[in-house]
């Protein structure tokens, strides 16, 4: 019932900037935390960034520290990821998930067990 879909991917020259727009429907919708994962070809998935949903507080991974922010808007029920000072490295596709259940057990935002996920939308940064 609940669906996330990423917008905002595309090709963008190193150096540059993308925003990435993660939308949640559903009838209801409630979520803990959402966050924003990249996987890129033959590579695991890592964690990127994530916000909770109340309090509006931020975590990064080290690699995108400074040069990513992640906001949400409440009433639209979505997630943005901005992204400054692009790399080549940064290239993958871009994933957006929620967090619903109330988590019982914290070990950090990036281990923890995401409930929904979007298709993910591709983003490629040329030298």
């Amino acid at each position: 019932q609940v669906q996330l879909v990423e917008s905002g991917g595309g090709l963008v020259q190193a150096g540059g900037s993308l925003r990435l727009s993660c939308a949640a429907s559903g009838r209801t919708f409630s979520s803990i935390a959402m966050g924003w994962f990249r996987q890129a070809p033959g590579k695991e998935r890592e964690f990127v960034a994530v916000i909770t949903w109340n309090a509006g507080r931020t975590y990064y991974a080290d690699s995108v520290k400074g040069r990513f922010t992640i906001s949400r808007d409440n009433a639209k029920n979505t997630v943005y990821l901005q992204m400054n000072s692009l790399k080549p490295e940064d290239t993958a596709v871009y994933y957006c998930a929620a967090r619903v259940d109330v988590i019982v057990v914290f070990t950090s935002w990036a281990k923890l067990q995401y409930d929904y996920w979007g298709q993910g939308t591709q983003v490629t940064v040329s030298s």
